[in-house]
């Protein structure tokens, strides 16, 4: 065959494979389109009846039967009010999606019409106003319509989807939770696992995306400094706690500042000091907070032995005996490990997210210290390859304002935080689609 006919041929299939691409991006949209008045009430009712980690029993149940409309066999309660969905179309990869479920103790204050009134129980018994202050109704609704649309367009894709609704992300044990349960065992398990989580910096429309590390490791710990309490006209007959714990909390700083690697990332924060009742009393002892970020686990383990040498180092210059050395203690139940996105996949992720949207609305984002337990689905014995991408989620009129006064927009986590739905789940819902597309495309 001549050269010439050769190339005709290769534009004729280049023509025809972007004709197809073209017109399965054409079908998406409009799908979406048709979709939208759904997902925008399975949103708005999502924000207003947020619930707490581990009590999750409505909203699970909500996205348990929406999967189940769309055709997944949906299996509830699992991990507590785990949901875990399987649609399995042909041969082809077993891909892992998942959704977070839970909302925060926090008072809602974003003057919304659909703002959330409800209240719950935290876990020491407190009645506490409840919010989706990280948008994790985002995060549901866009899962949802993905699987929605996924299972409309079976004749597109090959191989097994697993839709998985986490419970307690914010208290960092639910991915934990459901794999010692058994889902790698009890379900397909996955060649591959993405999630996305909005954004309250990138502007609605957008989405951003970092190979490695994305998140960090996180540790919380308590510090109970100990001393001899008395009267505080008589110092000299104390040992006294309030002056050990500041000496404590400047000497951690060290850690970073003096112990660490300048290119490693790490963090340590004291968010708590609390310490007796009255001027004149000196107390018998003074309670630390700290939260400590880092993303390696060699730099983890540092930290961590280097906050109770200090605490003990410190305890020991202030003449305090051993029966009185600080206690240091990690909460076990409040760790998260670093997120590390494969780069293999991310790359992946990321042509796709290009293809559809375009190079201008894929951001390369900076890695951050927040944590995040999707990390978990990557680091059993199977070495799954994870990815999470983010999704835009602010105003872009506001992130225009932000960069011109300098005022910082509202974080995740805050009171005023408020996702601009439209084009928010649109944009993620056509994402995350275009994601499992392209990884279970035939």
């Amino acid at each position: 065959m001549k050269p010439r006919t050769l190339f005709a041929l290769f534009l004729l299939a280049a023509t025809l494979v972007s004709a197809a691409d073209q017109s399965l991006t054409e079908l998406v949209a409009s799908r979406v389109d048709h979709d939208y008045a759904a997902l925008s009430a399975f949103y708005l009712d999502l924000h207003r009846h947020p619930e707490l980690s581990l009590m999750e029993e409505k909203t699970s149940r909500k996205v348990a039967a929406s999967l189940r409309e769309s055709g997944f066999e949906v299996t509830e309660k699992f991990g507590g009010y785990g949901l875990v969905g399987i649609l399995q179309n042909g041969p082809g990869p077993t891909l892992l999606v998942r959704t977070d479920l839970d909302g925060l103790p926090v008072e809602e204050e974003t003057g919304l019409p659909y703002a959330s009134k409800d209240r719950g129980t935290d876990p020491a018994g407190r009645d506490v106003p409840v919010m989706h202050a990280c948008g994790h109704d985002v995060h549901m609704t866009v899962f949802t319509g993905a699987a929605r649309l996924l299972a409309g367009l079976r004749d597109r894709w090959s191989g097994t989807l697993v839709f998985i609704g986490q419970p307690a992300e914010e208290r960092g044990i639910g991915a934990r939770v459901m794999l010692s349960e058994g889902l790698y065992r009890k379900f397909p398990k996955p060649d591959f696992a993405v999630a996305l989580h909005d954004s309250a910096t990138l502007p609605a429309g957008t989405l951003g995306t970092v190979e490695g590390y994305a998140m960090a490791n996180v540790d919380t710990v308590e510090i109970t400094v100990r001393g001899v309490g008395g009267h505080g006209a008589y110092p000299q007959t104390t040992k006294d706690p309030v002056v050990l714990a500041a000496r404590i909390v400047l000497a951690l700083q060290t850690i970073v500042s003096r112990e660490t690697r300048p290119i490693d990332p790490a963090v340590v924060t004291v968010g708590s000091i609390h310490g007796g009742t009255k001027a004149n009393i000196i107390p018998g002892e003074v309670k630390l907070q700290l939260t400590l970020r880092s993303y390696s686990d060699g730099v983890r383990a540092h930290i961590l032995e280097a906050v109770r040498r200090i605490c003990r180092g410190e305890a020991i210059a202030a003449g305090l005996p051993d029966d009185l050395q600080p206690v240091v203690n990690v909460i076990a139940d409040d760790v998260a490990n670093a997120v590390y996105n494969d780069p293999a996949l991310t790359r992946r992720v990321r042509a796709a997210l290009v293809g559809w949207f375009g190079a201008d609305k894929v951001q390369t984002i900076m890695p951050e210290m927040g944590g995040e337990d999707f990390a978990e689905f990557g680091r059993t014995t199977e070495h799954v390859p994870v990815c999470l991408f983010r999704l835009g989620a602010v105003d872009p009129t506001k992130v225009a304002e932000s960069e011109r006064t300098g005022v910082p927009l509202p974080s995740l986590h805050s009171s005023r935080f408020a996702p601009l739905p439209e084009p928010t789940l649109r944009t993620g819902v056509t994402a995350l689609s275009a994601v499992a597309l392209e990884i279970l495309k035939k």
